[in-house]
């Protein structure tokens, strides 16, 4: 087993693009945080207020995983991936991190995002594993290089 593990979240297939290249490029294990329910086109429309990815995003709560099965016991190094949803991780990342044990982790966050950046995601996600070490990584577009990803990875 690998001591890097990339998890990741992917509404709309592009944080599990360059997450796989990211496995790839850093010889490390995948895993994919999936919601139990799982979001539809009509979900993420961000322009609609009682879509449901704004009201979770507005009211802070955290949806339910669609299993908990990520062994995370042998890996060292975590790269935690999402898109970029009102400036921060998508509350998922939140339900993720309070369901396993990170202590002595190093938890280095990237995401994928059309301009923004990470905004408050490091500070907000801090609570979620208190006795990891979380790092504020990279924002990245669909169109990353291997050779870029690989990069990122040797640097931690």
């Amino acid at each position: 087993m690998s001591r890097k593990l990339v998890a990741y979240f992917s509404a709309s297939g592009v944080t599990a693009g360059v997450a796989k290249k990211l496995a790839d490029a850093a010889g490390a294990d995948l895993y994919e945080i999936r919601p139990k329910v799982p979001y539809t086109r009509a979900d993420l429309n961000w322009n609609d207020n009682s879509a449901r990815s704004t009201v979770e995003m507005q009211n802070r709560t955290h949806p339910e995983l669609a299993d908990k099965n990520a062994d995370i016991s042998g890996h060292d190094v975590i790269f935690l991936g999402f898109p970029v949803w009102w400036y921060v991780a998508p509350t998922i990342i939140n339900t993720f991190l309070e369901s396993y044990d990170f202590s002595g982790k190093t938890i280095i966050l990237f995401a994928t995002s059309g301009g923004s950046g990470f905004g408050n995601t490091a500070a907000e996600l801090r609570p979620s594993a208190p006795n990891a070490n979380i790092r504020e990584g990279r924002v990245f577009r669909r169109s990353v290089s291997g050779e870029e990803l690989k990069k990122f990875a040797e640097s931690f």
